[in-house]
């Protein structure tokens, strides 16, 4: 089987809200074309506006990565890219009624369910990867990312909090299908419980909560059911970096590295991936190994462990 792209069966609908805005938002996923690449819609606006998941249409990445175009935006929109990545989707129009994505849990769980609920449809052109050739690294104020020669994607992250909660911790990851269900999409976004107070002052998470985010008090965490995993913090970091990174709009084969990275060093990481042309290389693989990865790839079981939320 060659490695194609992929769109979704049939449309698929969410309803939750928005981490920041507090508000009650409406999405459908809908299947497109080849080469349509991820496209967000947002219907609330007449006309419609559409935004896609591009690099040059980033606007803010502070809190969040949010795109725009003119001065319509849509915010968070990590989460859900990352669940397109790990799941192998392509091409899909986001159609949504508000500025800012559901966090639904604060993971990509919600969205992985929704995509298994839709089903993947093989499409009859071959998708392209982007192989990257010499390393790029970026940083700013203390923090580090780079991207080297690898082949396949895989992702080093490092956290250091001053917090005996989080302390630090390190996660590496070669990142399939598989390993992505399992290991990394039920992790959820987290926040400090006197950082969460300021945020709300200033107009921010004003939607997130105990159902939806980890939050971290003094000593421990104030969530009953703890954590999904010891280091759930570091993976929902690269979780993170793994729907920025998406919006290059292809699958990466290269090593990331990070330290204490967040959505603006991702951002200019990607710039700085687009600028040195001669870093990396398109590929069109038609070979089995390079095979686009479909729910048909992973079992029952794995399926239930990137979607159980209880």
């Amino acid at each position: 089987m060659s490695s194609v792209q992929h769109t979704i069966r049939r449309p698929v609908r969410a309803v939750g809200i928005g981490l920041h805005s507090g508000e009650k938002v409406a999405l459908t996923i809908k299947p497109a074309p080849e080469d349509t690449g991820i496209v967000f819609v947002r219907t609330d606006i007449d006309p419609s506006t559409s935004i896609p998941a591009r690099p040059d249409f980033v606007v803010d990445t502070r809190f969040a990565t949010t795109i725009g175009s003119g001065k319509v935006t849509i915010s968070t929109i990590e989460h859900l890219m990352a669940a397109f990545s790990g799941a192998g989707v392509d091409n899909v129009m986001v159609e949504i009624d508000g500025p800012e994505v559901p966090v639904m849990d604060g993971s990509a769980g919600p969205f992985m369910s929704l995509i298994r609920e839709a089903g993947l449809k093989s499409q009859k052109r071959h998708r392209t990867f982007m192989e990257v050739l010499e390393r790029v690294s970026v940083s700013n104020h203390g923090s580090t990312l780079s991207i080297e020669p690898s082949s396949h994607f895989s992702i080093d992250f490092e956290i250091d909090f001053d917090h005996p909660v989080i302390s630090r911790q390190f996660f590496s990851q070669k990142v399939t299908p598989r390993t992505f269900s399992k290991r990394i999409a039920k992790a959820r976004t987290f926040g400090f419980l006197r950082e969460i107070e300021l945020m709300r002052k200033n107009g921010l998470a004003r939607g997130g909560s105990l159902k939806n985010a980890v939050v971290i008090g003094e000593t421990s965490v104030l969530n009953a059911e703890g954590l999904r995993f010891s280091d759930e913090f570091v993976r929902h970091k690269v979780l993170d970096l793994i729907g920025d990174i998406y919006l290059l709009g292809r699958p990466v084969r290269g090593r990331l590295n990070a330290y204490k990275s967040g959505h603006g060093l991702h951002h200019l990481l990607v710039q700085e991936l687009l600028k040195r042309r001669y870093a990396w290389r398109l590929v069109e693989d038609r070979d089995d190994k390079w095979r686009v990865p479909s729910w048909g790839t992973l079992t029952e079981k794995d399926m239930a462990t990137a979607v159980n939320l209880s």
